[in-house]
């Protein structure tokens, strides 16, 4: 087994996992509000995205490091985002 180590794949696979994170996130929104289209494309996105997270983190377990730190920040970003639309709506901002 070859153990070779890039950054720049560290770094893919970290923001890989962000946005696989991102698309579970809205999944799950758009699934409690029942918006089957919507609640389908973030599915589809799940899949695309995750598939090259684990064909790299399986050649390589310190790759498992990027991905966990991707999905923290993914999960993190989008639910503090989300919050954020909901204040400005609920106080009528909406700009």
């Amino acid at each position: 087994m070859d153990f070779e180590f890039s950054w720049v794949t560290f770094f893919l696979i970290m923001i890989a996992m962000a946005l696989a994170d991102v698309c579970w996130t809205l999944y799950f929104i758009d699934v409690e509000e029942r918006r089957a289209h919507a609640a389908a494309f973030w599915s589809a996105m799940i899949i695309l995205v995750t598939a090259f997270t684990v064909t790299n983190y399986v050649e390589n377990k310190i790759y498992i490091a990027a991905a966990f730190l991707g999905a923290y920040a993914g999960t993190y970003v989008t639910i503090t985002w989300k919050k954020k639309v909901e204040s400005r709506e609920k106080s009528g901002n909406r700009t």
